[in-house]
């Protein structure tokens, strides 16, 4: 009886279980007073608004809203933002109304028309846009073989670089490489893309870059070079030694023209005994069917027995001239080989190697003939 009456009287006051709205599915449907529909003090005015519950929060509420309400999920309004806010129309942009092919044609009409009689303004080489001349001087030294641009700068640094005769000083001066001259400590250099190398031709190589014949020539040693190379001056057949061969035409035609007078050195095989005036009569002149040869030097480097080994200096370059002249002195040559070609030297250079000339070299070649 008491837990009947219990129950009665707390129905009777707005309980969480009952109540005047049917227990639990009430309007209010809270289990205590704090939730229940019977705890009017929200109602009463002054009182804190109430604040709702996230799902009966409203979205079609606004400027934007719609109202027969939201017809699905969080409702129209809200859905242009991620703030609920109602999504505006987007602008179209203005586009400027195209121009008609003849009012262009009129435009390029009249300004022809106003440029006609006006000359084309050359601009100065001075000027910052316009083209500059030549190439930089330590470009052209690297090319030219010395070094990298960075070595080629401390050339210049070093006061060891000429154009034209005056020392440059300042880094990045232009030259022409087919009119400036270009020297480093005193010794012209190539400054165009030109090969020099040095060949000890073998004994029985004609010399000649091809043979009708088909015998072996100094064409072979050459045949891998994308440029032409010809050969300066000749050696007989028989002779050893260097030759030199080039694409530098004239540096070619003054090496080999008397009047330059560039010496060459013979190393000759002789049988004695040969008597003391040898060498003076070789100097002084030897009577051949062409003329006079004269003889810039003469010595004996080696003797064994009747076997002599002697060097002759001269500056001619007739054909078969050493030989010509030592056997109308009465000497046959059995062997011969040219040593030296000016400042270019045989050394321990291997017979039928083939050896490119160094810078300075090839400024001493070219200091010789006066280039």
């Amino acid at each position: 009886m008491r837990s009947s009456s219990g129950r009665n009287s707390s129905g009777n006051n707005g309980g969480s279980r009952g109540g005047n709205s049917g227990g639990r599915g009430g309007s209010g449907g809270g289990r205590g007073n704090h939730r229940g529909a019977g705890n009017n003090r929200d109602d009463k005015p002054g009182g804190r608004p109430k604040k709702p519950r996230p799902e009966e929060r409203r979205y079609d509420v606004g400027p934007g809203a719609s109202p027969e309400g939201p017809k699905s999920g969080r409702g129209g309004a809200a859905r242009g933002g991620a703030k609920g806010g109602p999504k505006r129309p987007q602008q179209q942009r203005r586009t400027a109304p195209a121009t008609s092919r003849e009012y262009e044609t009129r435009a390029e009409e009249r300004n022809r028309e106003r440029y006609a009689g006006k000359k084309e303004v050359k601009l100065p080489k001075t000027f910052p846009g316009a083209e500059q001349e030549g190439e930089r001087l330590q470009k052209v030294l690297a090319r030219a073989g010395y070094g990298s641009r960075r070595a080629c700068e401390e050339l210049i640094e070093q006061a060891r670089v000429e154009i034209n005769g005056e020392i440059v000083l300042e880094q990045g001066r232009r030259v022409d490489p087919e009119k400036d001259e270009v020297k480093v400590d005193g010794l012209t250099v190539a400054t165009q893309s030109y090969q020099f190398f040095s060949l000890n031709k073998p004994a029985g190589v004609v010399s000649t870059m091809e043979d009708p014949e088909g015998r072996q020539c100094l064409g072979d040693y050459v045949t891998n070079r994308e440029t032409r190379l010809f050969h300066v001056g000749r050696l007989d057949t028989e002779t050893e030694g260097v030759i030199l061969l080039t694409n530098h035409g004239e540096l070619a035609h003054r090496l080999t023209h008397p009047r330059y007078g560039v010496k060459k050195t013979y190393l000759a095989h002789i049988v004695g005994p040969i008597p003391r005036d040898l060498g003076k009569r070789l100097k002084d002149g030897i009577q051949l069917e062409d003329g006079y040869a004269r003889a810039d030097h003469f010595r004996v480097v080696e003797q064994t027995g009747k076997n002599y080994l002697v060097e002759v200096t001269l500056h001619e370059g007739r054909k078969h001239i050493v030989r010509r002249m030592l056997a109308e002195a009465g000497f046959p040559v059995d062997k011969l080989v040219r040593t030296a070609f000016g400042p270019i030297t045989l050394g321990d250079q291997k017979s039928g190697w083939l050896r490119r000339l160094s810078n300075t070299e090839v400024g001493m070649l070219m200091s010789e003939v006066e280039l």
